[in-house]
């Protein structure tokens, strides 16, 4: 197998890894109105409309961190209390928000993902985090450890979002 084959092949297995938790994100809204969608159903900030709202920014954040570098992150020692606001609402379905607009939303951030890792030069190429408290200082992530890093967070709140679902309606995802 030439590197060809095999960095095309890693590419399509780390795609195909976070389509299927995507997937599994999804369908947890399915059938849901935008009221059921908004609900908080445990003792979490969460609810459904808000994880989907919530996995969409992280993947396009850290897409263009894969671009840019660290000026994509934000700096988390300058962040006011209206940006702390900001950010959490990032958890919620706002008024005028709709499950479907934000389905919609995370389609797009999904295809413009897919699309940067195909066409990347170099999944090996790195980017400086940026200081913040949650980061190892001077650490440095390539395009693959950062694609890693979203499908174990697409994961996580897909399981998030199972649990959040069936304390719902008593539906379930993922068994």
């Amino acid at each position: 197998m030439t590197v060809n084959e095999l960095t095309t092949r890693e590419r399509a297995d780390l795609l195909a890894a976070l389509a299927q938790h995507r997937h599994f994100l999804r369908f947890t809204t399915r059938d849901l109105t935008d009221e059921q969608a908004r609900l908080r159903t445990t003792a979490s900030e969460l609810c459904l409309g808000g994880l989907i709202k919530h996995v969409a920014a992280v993947e396009r954040a850290w897409m263009e961190f894969i671009l840019t570098g660290p000026s994509a992150m934000g700096d988390a020692a300058t962040m006011t209390e209206a940006d702390w606001a900001e950010h959490a609402d990032q958890f919620r379905m706002l008024p005028g928000e709709t499950l479907a607009g934000l389905l919609d939303e995370y389609a797009e951030v999904a295809r413009r993902t897919d699309e940067l890792v195909t066409n990347l030069p170099d999944l090996d190429a790195a980017q400086p985090l940026p200081e913040a408290p949650w980061f190892e200082a001077g650490a440095q992530w390539s395009a693959r450890r950062v694609l890693m890093n979203v499908i174990a967070e697409t994961a996580q709140h897909a399981g998030h979002a199972d649990i959040i679902r069936e304390s719902l309606d008593g539906a379930k995802s993922m068994g």
